[in-house]
């Protein structure tokens, strides 16, 4: 049995698999086939940050592979308060096939995996987001072919989404062009859980206009994520030169793309004009969260699939 807590659980060969059968997965999707392989199979989505995209994208993706899904929101399970994660794991892993988590630290879905029956998905913690990440490089792939070799410029907050784009750099053969704002730096350690990283995978720059120089792909996420909504004044004032504009994307590849995780504060993180320009890709990655978590919760419970 298998978890999926942080990108790097995972070897390179599982991800080809992975990616290749997300494909296969969208295309049934987009011309109504039937794609039920995990019939009479239940997840458990436990939500102690708020989301839409998670939802919706894991809830309807377990109900189009033929499935069931159980919501559980802080109401109704608090995770180590009302009772330890530990035997709330015991118990629900009892009762469901599979179970997706989306909370603060990453510890807490770690504990509840480590006592889990079934395999235990990250769907976000303070610390990685690794289905998102998934989604980001099949929407890459699908868009412009192999990520091997090509740069990531990421340009903003050193989050869950910055680390988990340097443990797929780390594996997948990419570079990832890395610009924060002082004191907002990524934590290499907590990113490579204290491996070393192969050389060149990431490479960090003072300023954003210099990290987009040459990407392939240039990426934000919003200045303030969840839980730390307190600093937000502050990081306003920090992450002002970090907002993705037209002169970035001119700095990039002609023909880079744009993404962002959502949800977006225009005028913030990114302006209106790249986040609805031509070079946005951001729509298409929004929805391909649904069939990458789809080939992973299937992979998890089935294993490889030959067709």
């Amino acid at each position: 049995m298998k978890h999926y807590l942080q990108f790097s659980d995972f070897t390179a060969e599982e991800y080809d698999y992975l990616l290749s059968r997300a494909t296969l997965i969208k295309k049934k999707f987009k011309n109504y086939e039937k794609h039920h392989t995990l019939t009479d199979r239940t997840l458990a989505m436990i939500f102690e940050k708020a989301s839409t995209r998670t939802r919706v994208s894991f809830e309807a993706g377990m109900y189009q592979l033929g499935g069931s899904v159980v919501h559980l929101t802080t109401g109704d399970s608090q995770l180590g308060r009302s009772e330890p994660i530990e035997d709330s794991a015991r118990v629900i892993s009892r009762m469901t096939d599979l179970v997706m988590i989306r909370t603060f630290g990453q510890e807490k879905i770690e504990r509840f995996a480590a006592h889990s029956r079934v395999p235990v998905i990250n769907g976000l913690t303070n610390e990685f987001h690794p289905c998102q990440i998934l989604a980001d490089i099949f929407t890459f792939i699908e868009h412009r072919g192999s990520i091997a070799g090509k740069v990531v410029a990421w340009v903003g907050d050193g989050n869950n989404m910055a680390n988990t784009w340097l443990q797929a750099a780390d594996l997948l053969g990419f570079t990832v062009h890395v610009s924060t704002p002082s004191g907002y730096e990524v934590d290499e350690k907590l990113a490579f859980g204290g491996k070393t990283p192969r050389p060149g995978c990431y490479k960090v720059f003072q300023d954003p206009l210099e990290a987009c120089k040459g990407a392939d792909l240039v990426t934000t996420d919003v200045w303030t994520s969840m839980g730390y909504e307190a600093e937000n004044e502050i990081r306003m004032k920090a992450f002002a030169d970090w907002c993705v504009d037209q002169e970035m994307m001119q700095a990039a590849k002609p023909d880079a793309v744009f993404m962002h995780c959502l949800p977006a504060h225009r005028g913030e993180e990114v302006t209106a004009e790249v986040i609805d320009g031509p070079q946005s890709v951001v729509w298409d990655e929004a929805e391909n969260r649904m069939h990458v978590q789809k080939a992973l919760m299937e992979y998890l419970l089935l294993g490889k699939l030959a067709d």
